[in-house]
């Protein structure tokens, strides 16, 4: 690798300074022998990133020049094994010397900033994208350098136009964090492609993840046409968006009111208005009211539609087959909204094992045993001990050691009833105010079978 000139200490970026002029050695060869040179010499040409191996002759259109590896500084071609320097000295038409001028704009950003910065053991140029807008987590380290750091980025990646840092952490409440520029643009307004689906979003008032594509991908492929999905914490649509998109009734929602707008605008982005019914509401208020709207809507559309079908006082009742909780940091909490949620609703539901929903639950864990961590929190927050046949997902590292996961589970018919009791490890247990013997629930961790992807 050619490296550029070292300019450490700027504290303004000069591009200038990054100039640089290589010597090499070159081979004047006839045009209808360069397939040949290039094969024999494989080893021995210049072979550097954005340089041609071959260029013009400029004293005869007949030849062409061939460039070798730096190592080769003289013109006796001391540096090639004996056989090579012989083919040369026998079919080349000479050996020349050949100039390379290459500037700022040669390099790439890690290069540029190696040879800015102090020296370390990883450069600060890694960024996660959203639409034009590159985000960075800077450590403190860098910030005395971030707005050259910025610079560099936007001037070598034409997609981007604006550069930012994260300078707080993420808002427990909308999700959303404080940033500064770095470089660029002062705008926030981005549009993001993510499968078949367009989002369009202010990044600096909602929350946005690019490395979550696969997961998003993974539970919609588990969803089915005309399934009712319940996105509690959607976001500005990611799961929900897509949902729709595949044919499932969605009524999705978030607390953020920016989220809340964005959601709806792509909603209608997407051309999935029809399909997705959007809140802004707590959590909690919101699974109440998703499931009580979505039997209100159901038994509206038969009265007009199906009247004749039904027998006289007859109701239509249908449950949401997936409930989706992504919101990693909390969302364990807030399994209490399911205690009792179909409570009034149990003679309508003969076949729990059908009817009652899958959850789907993020969540982090900093334990060394991430999966009895989790369930031990589940169980504590439902108040029953999961069935088998749950699954905990891992989904990514969000820190050295900090994971974040998806557990699946259907919802059970004590905690969707609000039964009074259950029989846990031998023995009845009452549960009442979320009260749960920690030394039980970790006996069920121990107990209950995992089914770990």
């Amino acid at each position: 690798m050619i490296s550029p000139p070292i300019c450490r200490g700027l504290t303004t970026l000069k591009r200038e300074l990054f100039h640089k002029s290589l010597e090499v050695v070159g081979i004047r060869v006839p045009v209808n022998s360069i397939a040949n040179f290039l094969k024999v010499l494989n080893n021995d040409l210049l072979n550097q990133p954005k340089l041609r191996n071959v260029i013009e002759d400029p004293t005869s259109k007949s030849t062409k020049i061939i460039l070798l590896k730096t190592e080769v500084e003289s013109l006796d071609l001391d540096n090639l094994s004996h056989e090579n320097k012989e083919f040369v000295k026998k079919e080349a038409v000479g050996v020349v010397k050949h100039t390379l001028e290459l500037n700022y704009d040669y390099w790439s950003v890690d290069e540029i900033l190696k040879a800015i910065l102090p020296e370390g053991d990883e450069m600060p140029s890694s960024f996660t994208q959203v639409g034009h807008i590159a985000h960075m987590n800077l450590r403190d380290e860098w910030l005395p350098w971030k707005r050259i750091i910025g610079q560099v980025i936007l001037d070598k990646i034409s997609t981007i136009k604006t550069v930012v840092n994260k300078v707080d952490i993420i808002d427990s409440t909308f999700r959303n964090f404080r940033m500064e520029i770095m470089a660029g643009e002062d705008n926030m307004i981005a549009e993001v492609k993510e499968g078949n689906c367009r989002f369009r979003l202010d990044f600096s008032k909602v929350y946005w993840n690019s490395r979550l594509h696969t997961e998003h991908d993974r539970l919609v492929k588990m969803f089915k046409k005309d399934e009712y999905v319940c996105d509690i914490f959607a976001g500005v649509g990611p799961f929900a968006i897509a949902a729709a998109k595949k044919g499932c009734i969605v009524y999705a929602n978030d607390l953020n009111p920016a989220s809340y707008k964005y959601l709806q605008e792509n909603a209608v982005l997407n051309k999935v208005q029809g399909k997705l019914k959007a809140y802004n509401l707590d959590g909690r208020h919101f699974v109440e009211m998703a499931v009580h709207d979505l039997y209100a809507a159901l038994n509206s559309q038969s009265n007009t539609t199906n009247s004749s079908s039904l027998a006289e006082g007859q109701t239509v009742f249908k449950t949401f087959k997936h409930f989706v909780m992504n919101l990693p940091a909390t969302a364990i909490e807030f399994l209490d909204a399911f205690k009792g949620l179909y409570k009034d609703k149990e003679a309508l539901i003969t076949k729990p094992d059908d009817q009652l929903p899958m959850i789907h639950c993020h969540c982090f864990s900093k334990s060394e045993e991430p999966e009895k961590d989790i369930v031990k929190r589940v169980v504590t927050a439902l108040g029953y001990p999961l069935q088998p046949g749950y699954k905990i997902h891992f989904v990514r590292k969000v820190a050295p050691n900090k994971d974040m996961f998806c557990i699946s589970f259907k919802l059970d018919t004590d905690v969707a009833f609000g039964s009074a009791k259950r029989k846990i490890d031998g023995s009845d247990v009452a549960v009442q105010n979320d009260e749960y013997d920690d030394n039980k629930v970790e006996g069920i961790a121990k107990k209950v079978k995992m089914d770990i992807e």
